[in-house]
Formats: structure tokens, sequence, C-alpha cells
């Protein structure tokens, strides 16, 4: 397994909340994929996998605002290194955006490595029942929300490789929430020609995975394209400890 990565600096053409940045980000990259007809009808289906993840703008500033004139970095992985390949090519051509320019793009490949922690850096956002989103204060079962995170990767990997994975357990050993207030991703959408705003509700997470062959892929996996639902909005970027050889 492998994973391809994009390393793209963005040029700030004004300030850029915390709040906005999410949406600000996840609306270049589906202005992107629109100018290749490829990617944009992989855009355009609805529920299917888009085997994506993006994490946002480094570093943060401690106004929580990307400030007019500077330049920061964000990154975005996939497991399919033809999108990437695509991607990073109408990403190159200076799209004219009123938030920001991506001046520069280079690409990297990561192969499969074991992995020991996985942490979300941005929210991971996990649907439980009724479309709701799960939350401590609303659900609390852990045991569900590890089930609910492990069936998502597994369908990502079934629907991306062509194979199901005979997994014996759970991916997660160990899986520990970060923080103390449910966290969001901001987004709007057209209703009836006016923009509404909107959020998805998601929590921080330190997973420890099982040293199993298929809890690896799964948790690689995790790091490939993003762990739980919405990635394509900002949700579920990771990085992770682990031992590379």
């Amino acid at each position: 397994m492998k994973y391809y990565e994009l390393i793209c600096t963005a040029y700030i053409k004004k300030d850029v909340s915390f709040k906005d940045s999410f949406e600000v980000i996840s609306k270049y990259i589906s202005f992107s994929m629109a100018q290749n007809q490829e990617l944009k009808e992989l855009h355009d289906k609805e529920r299917v996998y888009k085997h994506y993840a993006f994490g946002n703008f480094y570093p943060i500033e401690k106004e929580r605002v990307y400030k007019k004139g500077n330049s920061y970095q964000f990154r975005l992985r996939s497991p399919n290194e033809s999108f990437i390949d695509k991607l990073s090519q109408t990403l190159r051509q200076n799209i004219d955006n009123p938030n920001f320019l991506t001046v520069e793009v280079s690409k990297k490949v990561v192969k499969q490595f074991f992995i020991s922690e996985l942490y979300s850096v941005t929210p991971v956002v996990v649907t439980s029942g009724k479309r709701l989103s799960w939350t401590i204060e609303r659900d609390g079962d852990i045991m569900k929300l590890q089930r609910l995170l492990h069936d998502n990767l597994e369908k990502k990997y079934n629907y991306f490789y062509g194979e199901k994975l005979k997994a014996e357990q759970n991916f997660v050993q160990l899986l520990e929430i970060k923080n103390r207030k449910a966290q969001r991703i901001w987004t709007t959408k057209e209703d009836k020609g006016k923009k509404v705003s909107f959020h998805f509700i998601g929590n921080k997470f330190r997973i420890v995975p099982n040293e199993d062959e298929v809890s690896q892929k799964l948790a690689f996996l995790a790091l490939s394209c993003g762990l739980g639902e919405k990635n394509s909005f900002g949700g579920g970027f990771c990085i992770a400890k682990g031992l590379r050889l």
C-alpha cells in the first residue's frame, strides 16, 4: 500500500478566519477538480467515497486568522496516484480565487509502515443513527464509535482496492478523545437562492491500532484518505507515529 501527498503552498489574498478555512480550502479543491472532466465526474457523484483528505493551513496563527499577504501550506492525500497527478496539474494553473492562490505544489509518495499511534489533526465526523453525528454527550458508547470507524474504513478499502478484508477484530486497540467540547467544521450551501451556514460535528482522537495485518492496513488507509466521514470537507485528516523502514 502507498499514499500520495500534495504539499501545497498557498498565498493568502485576504484574511481568512480559522472558522472559514475548511470551506475555503474545500471549495478551492472542488473548483480545481472541475477543471478536469474525469475529476469533475468524481466530484459530482453522490454517495461514493472520494478517497482523499486534506489538512488545514499551517502554521496556525495565534489570532486564528490566516493573514493577507502571508503564505501557508496545506496537504492533500489520496491512495489514488492518478487522482493526485491530475489534481496537481489543475492546482498549478493559477486558478482565479478571491481567497488564495496556490503558488507551489510538490508530490510525496509514502509506503505503508507500521503505525503505533494515529492522531486526527482535523475533527473526525461519524454519523450515529438518525443521521446525527456521534458525540460523547449524545451517545457516549465508545465501542459503538470504534465499530463505526472500523466499518467506514473497511468500506473505503473494499471500494478502492476491490477486495474484502477479513478482519478478526476491530482495528482500534485504544481510543482516546482529545477534545473537551465537540469540534465543528463550518461550511455553506445554497438554499432557495440564499447562502446558508451549517456545520459538521466531530472529535479529535488518539488511536493505538492493533498490530495485525488488517488493522495496520486500515490504520494506513486512515492516513491515506481520512478517518470517518466528510473527508472532502476537511474531516478526519490524520498524522501518525510508527516505524518506517
